[in-house]
């Protein structure tokens, strides 16, 4: 014989109980979900600029270190291209987080 209390649709009556729990659940996950909806709006964009920022002060150095050992290796010029495509990396780095920073809010 069949359990009448086993959540499966169609097997008989079920348990007021249950149905009023599984009320209360539905609508504590809304809730969750809008509160977390709303709590995520503000910092993500923070997050997405603050990503922005490290791949540029990562990005920019990086690039022109490797660019600049690539000179220093084909023109026998070292270090001093290794040197200055690394300060012109950090200057376009900078250049790019002033931009950053002085994008407007949505």
């Amino acid at each position: 014989m069949a359990d009448t209390n086993s959540g499966q649709e169609g097997n008989g009556p079920r348990d007021p109980r249950l149905d009023s729990l599984d009320m209360q659940l539905k609508d504590l996950r809304k809730a969750e979900a809008i509160r977390t909806k709303a709590a995520d709006a503000k910092p993500a964009k923070g997050m997405r600029q603050g990503n922005r920022v490290l791949t540029e002060l990562i990005a920019g150095p990086a690039g022109g270190a490797l660019v600049g050992w690539f000179i220093d290796r084909t023109a026998g010029t070292e270090p001093w291209a290794l040197l200055v495509c690394i300060f012109l990396g950090i200057g376009v780095a900078f250049r790019n987080i002033i931009r950053i920073s002085q994008e407007r809010p949505e």
